[in-house]
């Protein structure tokens, strides 16, 4: 073996092996899968799915890719295994190379024998053929033919597994097969002898590489026909071979993540033990380093924290770090920092992380310094709870910290035992469970009629559809077939599906088009269009008259109108789009859109609330476009181009080798959706609301053509009335209600200066009641404010001691005030607060004014009564 070799130049070998037996080198696909069946990308042959299940046609024969990988929530979970063993990460790279109905084992296996044996000055990983074992499925005659006839593995090195360890399945049904496994002895030190077999840990006999032989297609039934075209699917983790090349123990000590290490060290003072995995400070500075380059990637490929599917994968990556760094009492901040040497380790294979370094930087950076805070409110919490748990901490309160704070369970477990407490973790674990089922339930919904096996059926008999609507609204075309849509309460509805067709079919957050379908003997309303299946477009439609019929001439339309407004917002779209990135920064990223006749709307990522000066700034860089009128430029050229000239890429479109860009005006963007042939086409960009739509991202909508044109003259409407209201002419509105204004508080004032003056000849006339300088009595007709002010203007009359006042008010309910003298050892409120329950209400007061407030008019003599009662006394305590 060659200790020489570093991870890129493994990468390149595995790649370059391949590419020089006609294999086409695929870049990574991002983290974020067009599967929605995974949370992200987890094994290199995920971006190639469609093409092993055949729902899609490959564009090449053979692949071979690495793969960027995380296996970090639902089933793919190794997010807690990371830091306790020798090889589980969260992110990490799957070399493969792929065979779509092209060559099969009598190739695969050979090749990878040649590969992993072979000299390193060739090319060669030069590993000792003597060391290496192999596993084939027990059914598997074939493999263990050709591992040991052709390659010549000695038979006492090759081994058969069951299912469990050496069988292939995507799902209960579909493509699947036995697959064949490389393993490398690493000698006496790490277990007995006997290979692979008596070793199920692999600490012995590692597997390095998974040679899986899809050759079966699985029925719902379990019985398992083989398939016509059967193909390859290999796996090989980089972090893994690299350990084995470099001569190291584990992937902690090869150079992509030795330098995460040390700079963990750095960072927190404490030291580190190669391969010592009882040792807590070694366990922290593992798990720092794994997540510090794990949180990097997949914010580099658009994900950002949140308490949603990816976004709550990174959020708990980022905050176990930092957990951990807390435990061992780093008070500064440790994702920036080690953010930086992850970037500069990852760079040189994935250049875009280092041109958003600073995003990717900030991003570790604020997520840190949230939950730095939320650690000190958990502990504030759990003191508390303390206090009183003299013996256990309920399960629930630790759930509560967990689930409601983010405090982790293991940093309650270590300060309750730090106070010799123990957690009721039974109590934990069924409030989690219980947790566990609310979110299964929630993440089960109804299906929409959807067939796949009759969609699949349609491509086999006819292929996909032709798409013609870029250059034409109306088209002829055959009708292929025309499949009931099962989940329709009335039976109306219907797919149908066309040779070719202008209808474009909803991707890239462009709607899909809507229109009519008629043949000679039929018309059908189309209310959506969408795709079954890649390439396949789907009419989803109401049949209005007579029956469609497969093979008839039908005449497509799409609704000219509604497209022309689709495509204006489309272009505006990247418009927006554009100024965001010139006005917020080059770190906002499109995070979807919504493209759609009357307006459109589109996310990014960004920390901060838009400003109404940042609004208006990308208001006018928008319309500085589309006054220019320049030409739109929509041309087809190769990815790599394509990135060359600077385009981005658009989120939730699927790219392939080659892709559509889309130039208008100074964006340039690949997309393949409908556009305006002019800037000047979109007409007037207005943006009309701006957002928060989650943690990290914002929302802006905007209208174009007739709508902005429609919003421009209500506006318009409303400061004209606005301006008549007060009297002054549109232009002068502003001065307008500013006139008003001043006339209403000159006004306001006014009032409250005659009331002053009714108070206080009121307040006379109050005070000559008075009986022993105590005022009780009823005074109605009066806002809450002006019985206060009676109050207290009574109260100044000489000899006055004390007053209440109460009384039906102007809005209907019922007000009561006390007052008494600065100084008094009684405090106002005790004077009405039994009387204001007699009215139904409730009030107080802790100084020489208590306000009080009812329902119940009909209480006020009991209220009266009680009032009259409690000044008595209060009078008789004085004296």
């Amino acid at each position: 073996m060659t200790p020489s070799m570093n991870a890129d130049q493994l990468r390149d070998s595995f790649r370059d092996f391949f590419a020089a037996k006609d294999h086409t080198r695929v870049p990574s696909a991002s983290l974020i899968p067009h599967d929605p069946t995974v949370l992200f990308n987890v094994a290199g042959m995920v971006p190639f799915k469609s093409y092993f299940v055949g729902d899609e046609q490959p564009p090449y024969k053979r692949a071979v890719s690495s793969q960027k990988c995380a296996r970090a929530g639902g089933k793919h979970n190794d997010l807690d295994d990371v830091g306790r063993t020798k090889r589980h990460l969260v992110f990490f790279e799957m070399l493969g190379n792929f065979s779509f109905g092209d060559y099969f084992k009598e190739s695969a296996i050979p090749w990878s024998w040649e590969l992993v044996t072979g000299d390193p000055a060739s090319g060669g990983w030069g590993f000792d053929g003597d060391r290496l074992w192999i596993t084939v499925h027990e059914s598997d005659d074939e493999a263990e033919a050709i591992w040991h006839e052709t390659v010549g593995v000695p038979m006492d090195r090759i081994q058969r597994l069951g299912d469990k360890d050496n069988y292939w399945q995507m799902a209960d049904t579909g493509p699947c097969g036995p697959c064949s496994e490389i393993h490398i002895d690493r000698g006496p030190a790490f277990g007995p002898a006997g290979g692979p077999l008596g070793d199920p840990g692999g600490d012995r006999f590692m597997e390095f590489w998974n040679l899986v032989f899809m050759q079966f297609d699985q029925a719902p039934d379990g019985t398992r026909t083989p398939l016509p075209k059967p193909s390859i699917d290999t796996g090989a983790g980089l972090e893994r071979i690299l350990a084995l090349v470099q001569g190291v123990d584990s992937v902690w000590e090869t150079d992509l993540m030795a330098p995460l290490i040390d700079e963990a060290c750095s960072i927190t003072g404490k030291s580190y033990r190669v391969g010592d995995y009882d040792d807590r400070d070694s366990f922290a500075m593992r798990v720092l380093a794994e997540h510090a380059r794990s949180g990097a990637m997949l914010i580099n490929d658009g994900v950002f924290p949140s308490n949603e599917a990816r976004g709550y994968v990174l959020r708990r990556i980022i905050r176990r770090a930092v957990r951990y760094a807390y435990l061992l009492g780093t008070d500064s901040l440790v994702m920036p920092r080690l953010a930086e040497v992850a970037i500069d380790v990852m760079g040189n294979a994935y250049p875009d992380i280092v041109k958003n370094r600073d995003f990717v930087v900030s991003v570790m950076s604020k997520e840190e310094e949230r939950f730095r805070q939320t650690l000190k409110n958990g502990l504030s919490i759990l003191d508390s709870e303390l206090e009183s748990s003299t013996a256990e901490l309920s399960g629930s309160t630790a759930f509560l910290l967990h689930d409601t704070y983010g405090f982790p369970l293991e940093l309650t477990q270590e300060i309750a035992g730090e106070r010799d407490v123990a957690v009721d973790l039974d109590g934990f674990s069924a409030d989690m469970a219980g947790q566990r089922e609310r979110a299964k339930a929630a993440q089960k919904g109804a299906g929409d009629g959807v067939d796949l096996d009759a969609y699949r059926d349609v491509v086999e008999q006819f292929g996909v559809t032709e798409f013609v609507g870029y250059t034409s609204e109306i088209a002829e075309s055959r009708v292929l077939a025309v499949i009931p849509v099962e989940s329709d309460g009335d039976g109306g509805l219907v797919d149908i599906f066309l040779e070719r067709t202008p209808f474009y079919a909803e991707s890239g957050g462009q709607v899909g088009d809507t229109g009519t379908i008629t043949t000679e003997t039929a018309r059908a309303v189309v209310l959506d269009t969408t795709f079954a299946l890649p390439h396949l477009r789907r009419h989803r439609a109401r049949v209005e008259s007579g029956t469609l019929t497969p093979g008839h001439t039908a005449t497509a339309a799409i609704d000219a109108d509604r497209r022309a407004a689709i495509r204006r917002n489309h272009t505006a779209t990247h418009l927006l789009h554009h100024a965001l990135r010139q006005v917020l920064g080059e770190h906002v990223k499109q995070a979807g859109s919504m493209v759609g006749p009357d307006r459109l709307r589109f996310d990014f990522s960004h920390y901060d609330a838009v400003t109404d000066e940042q609004i208006l700034d990308i208001e006018r860089l928008a319309n500085d476009e589309t006054l220019a009128n320049s030409p739109t430029r929509i041309f087809e050229t190769t990815k790599d181009e394509a990135e060359a000239l600077g385009a981005i890429a658009f989120f939730g479109d699927k790219y392939g080798d080659i892709v559509r860009v889309l130039e208008a005006g100074s964006s340039i963007e690949l997309c393949g959706g409908t556009h305006v042939r002019a800037t000047g086409d979109i007409g007037t960009i207005k943006v009309v609301s701006e957002s928060s739509i989650g943690s990290n991202l914002r929302r802006i909508e905007a209208v174009t053509g007739a709508a902005s044109v429609a919003l421009l003259q209500r506006d318009e409407q409303l400061l004209a009335a606005a301006a008549r209201l007060v009297g002054a002419p549109t232009e002068d509105l502003l001065a307008g209600v500013q006139r008003k204004l001043d006339e209403v508080k000159s006004l306001h004032d006014e009032i409250k200066s005659l009331r002053g003056q009714l108070a206080m000849g009121r307040a006379a006339e109050l005070s000559a009641i008075a009986h022993e300088g105590v005022v009780v009595t009823r005074v109605d007709g009066l806002a809450p404010a002006d019985l206060r002010d009676l109050a207290i203007a009574v109260r100044q009359q000489p000899g006055i001691r004390l007053v209440v006042l109460v009384g039906e008010t102007t809005s209907g309910g019922v007000g009561l005030v006390a007052a008494v003298q600065p100084g008094s050892d009684r405090p106002a409120s005790d004077l009405i607060k039994d009387a204001a329950k007699a009215v139904g209400g409730g009030g107080g007061g802790k100084g020489d004014i208590a306000t009080a407030g009812g329902k119940d008019v009909g209480g006020i003599p009991a209220a009266l009564e009680l009032a009259a009662r409690a000044a008595s006394e209060a009078v008789s305590t004085a004296t």
